[in-house]
C-alpha cells in the first residue's frame, strides 16, 4: 500500500512550524545566513552587569544550555525540512543507506527518518 503523502507532509509541516517556535524562544534566525540559527541569552542578562563571578558563571552556563537546546532543534528542524525535500522528489519513505522503503510504523513514529532500521543514523 502506498504511503499518504499528504498526511506526512501535513505532519511534517506542523513540526516544522513548533521547532521554529521553539528557536525563536531561545534564539534568532542569523542575520547574515537566514537557514541557520543562533542562540542568544536571556534578555534580563543582556542588560544587566555582572557583579559577581558566580553570577557571570550562572550567566554562562545558563547561554551553554541554550545554545546545546538551539543546536539540537536546529538538528532536528534540518531533518524535517530535508523529508520535506523527499516528499518534493518523490524520494520520501526510501531508505537512504540501502534504497528500501522505510517501515511506515518508523515513519509515523518519525516522519523525519530518513533511513530504515537496519539503518539508524549515527
Amino acid at each position: 500500500m502506498a504511503l499518504d503523502l499528504d498526511y506526512f507532509k501535513n505532519k511534517l509541516e506542523e513540526n516544522k512550524k513548533s521547532l521554529e517556535v521553539q528557536l525563536s524562544q531561545i534564539g534568532r534566525r542569523n542575520p547574515q545566513n537566514s537557514k541557520d540559527w543562533e542562540a542568544m541569552p536571556l534578555e534580563a542578562d543582556q542588560n544587566v552587569r555582572i557583579a559577581e563571578q558566580s553570577e557571570l558563571a550562572d550567566a554562562f552556563e545558563e547561554f551553554q544550555n541554550r545554545s546545546a537546546i538551539e543546536s539540537h532543534l536546529e538538528e532536528m528542524l534540518g531533518a524535517v525540512e530535508s523529508a520535506l525535500g523527499r516528499i518534493a522528489k518523490g524520494a520520501f519513505g526510501i531508505c537512504e543507506a540501502c534504497g528500501e522503503k522505510i517501515n511506515e510504523k518508523r515513519l509515523k513514529a518519525n516522519p523525519a527518518a530518513s533511513t530504515c532500521v537496519k539503518h539508524p543514523k549515527r
